[in-house]
């Protein structure tokens, strides 16, 4: 930790930082770097419920000196940064080396709850790695991911999260010019899929073991005395990531670049940039508009998912020793997909038991919102406030659908089984409330906020925060944020560089 005597305690930041557990690793998986400064870097925003996580206060961000030291401009003196290594699979394709590219690792901090947590700046300059990149990230992509990670993690969904955006009047350019910034991320490992398949397709397989002993021994201990401790760490990762993929599809979140080099080793959500959640309802929407050919639409997370765990199974087939115990570990993933997203669909229609008709019921509902491009996220919230008897609470819901009868028809057998398990309307609907959230992170949200701050005022960003911090309340005075998007919206496209 840095001394009391730095200047860095001024703003209470000396028992911040750590160093870095990554860099306990051998030399061959990092490359040790300053980040490139920025001129004149200013703050754009700061979450205060992450801070409120950790050892420091949402103030000490409106010192300059602290503004510095989340754009890379200054670091402490005990930090030593470093970017890492690894390689993927790019839309199916192996792609090679590629390594953080524009993302520094700072150090670990510890949070409130004693867990160790990476900090690492994405945009803070070239690595070794970026590819003839610029290293840079523009403050458009900036916004995004650190609104999506906080709301994701209201969500209750596994994820990174984002302390900080910090910007400069430094242009770049993407697809125009566009100015830049630095968004702090944070998670307990940024380590991904793509980490083991560096090792496995360079021949390196005593690398391959070092990192996995590492992963063991720090994130899933617990694995260390089964038999075969690499075996039963592949199951949990097929596990979490199943998990993850039930956890995305619950609320209509597209992540659009599904490749295996963002897919985390701890079954958390990674590397925000051409995402979307579900807006009127098409199984086959795509929010990537660089994703020609729907790879990572909406209907093929799961799949994919269980296609990029295999990535990493034949990754780790060397340290497993079979393919049987390998194929193993990997039959865990339909189960826990499946366990998962019933569990999560039980949940957002209410029930509080499982029943045979539960499956085609649901299937059903889904079915009415694709060929009535129903709006996801209103769609199941109105169907929170129902009456176990018909009412005229059922209008709002009705209004989101063309063809009222057929849901009409959907709703007395949905009626039907909450009487089967004598579903009590007020509990249940409190319950489906916490389950489905009014607010989510509309694209033209997002983009009413960039284009504010893209004149210098943040003040959509902090209340947008706010708003996605709650999802689940009714925030009577927010309506606007819950509404249908407008007819402009319809025309906003994300893509690779977003």
């Amino acid at each position: 930790m840095p001394s009391p005597n730095t200047n860095a305690s001024d703003f209470h930041l000396d028992n911040f930082f750590q160093n870095a557990l990554f860099a306990t690793l051998p030399p061959d998986f990092y490359t040790h770097l300053r980040p490139t400064p920025l001129p004149a870097p200013y703050l754009v925003a700061v979450s205060k419920r992450l801070t409120g996580e950790h050892h420091v206060s949402t103030r000490n961000f409106q010192d300059q000196e602290a503004i510095e030291i989340f754009t890379g401009n200054r670091t402490l003196p005990t930090i030593n940064p470093l970017s890492s290594v690894y390689s993927g699979h790019q839309f199916g394709v192996w792609a090679g080396q590629l390594g953080d590219g524009r993302a520094i690792l700072l150090g670990d901090t510890i949070n409130r709850q004693q867990q160790r947590i990476e900090v690492q700046l994405k945009g803070a300059g070239a690595t070794p790695y970026s590819r003839s990149g610029d290293g840079r990230a523009v403050l458009r992509s900036s916004i995004r991911e650190f609104l999506c990670s906080e709301a994701m993690h209201a969500l209750h969904i596994p994820t990174s999260r984002a302390l900080c955006i910090t910007g400069s009047d430094h242009y770049v350019f993407r697809e125009q010019p566009e100015t830049t910034a630095v968004v702090t991320r944070l998670a307990p490992s940024f380590i991904r899929f793509g980490s083991f398949e560096h090792w496995y397709y360079n021949r390196r397989h005593d690398n391959l073991r070092t990192l996995a002993d590492f992963v063991i021994e720090h994130y899933f201990p617990h694995c260390r005395d089964q038999q075969n401790p690499y075996q039963t760490l592949l199951a949990e990762i097929t596990h979490k990531t199943a998990e993850l993929m039930a956890h995305w599809q619950s609320v209509g979140f597209m992540h659009g670049v599904m490749n295996t080099d963002n897919m985390s080793i701890l079954g958390i959500t990674l590397d925000y940039g051409p995402y979307g959640f579900m807006e009127a309802f098409d199984e086959s929407h795509i929010c990537n508009h660089t994703d020609q050919q729907g790879r990572y639409s909406y209907k093929m997370q799961p799949s994919i998912g269980n296609w990029n765990v295999h990535a990493l199974g034949q990754a780790m087939l060397p340290l497993i020793g079979s393919v049987e115990d390998t194929q193993a570990a990997l039959s865990e993933y339909s189960n826990s997909f499946v366990a998962k997203w019933e569990s999560l669909l039980r949940s957002k229609f209410g029930f509080r038991m499982a029943h045979e008709s539960d499956k085609q019921l649901g299937e059903d509902f889904f079915s009415l919102m694709q060929a009535n491009h129903a709006d996801f996220t209103l769609s199941f919230r109105q169907l929170s406030h129902l009456e176990n008897e018909i009412s005229p609470k059922d209008d709002a819901l009705l209004d989101l659908f063309i063809d009222r009868e057929a849901l009409k028809d959907w709703l007395n057998r949905y009626r039907a089984r909450l009487a089967m398990e004598n579903s009590n309307a007020d509990d249940r609907q409190i319950a489906m409330r916490a389950s489905n959230p009014k607010y989510i992170l509309r694209n033209y949200l997002a983009q009413n906020a960039i284009e504010k701050a893209q004149n210098k005022d943040f003040s959509e960003i902090t209340k947008l925060l706010c708003i996605l911090e709650n999802p689940f309340d009714e925030q009577i005075e927010n309506e606007e944020y819950a509404k249908l998007p407008p007819d402009w919206a319809k025309n906003l496209e994300v893509s690779c560089s977003s």
